[in-house]
């Protein structure tokens, strides 16, 4: 039994190279990471506007198809 090998742990270097990689990520500041947030929030929201009208239109355009 002394001359089997250790095969290495493969969630120990999963972890091991994880970490690695998260120190070389450039993390942004708090101010960066607010002034994001509010970017993504009024995209979401134009969006959601945006998606409300088409189908504000397409459902009113179906119904003078149809009735």
């Amino acid at each position: 039994m002394a001359d089997r090998e250790k095969k290495p742990n493969k969630i120990a270097i999963w972890w091991r190279e994880t970490v690695g990689e998260l120190h070389k990520v450039s993390w942004p500041t708090s101010q960066e990471a607010w002034r994001l947030t509010r970017i993504v929030i009024m995209v979401i929201a134009l969006v959601g506007i945006f998606l409300g009208l088409v189908d504000y239109g397409l459902s009113k355009l179906v119904t003078l198809v149809v009735g």
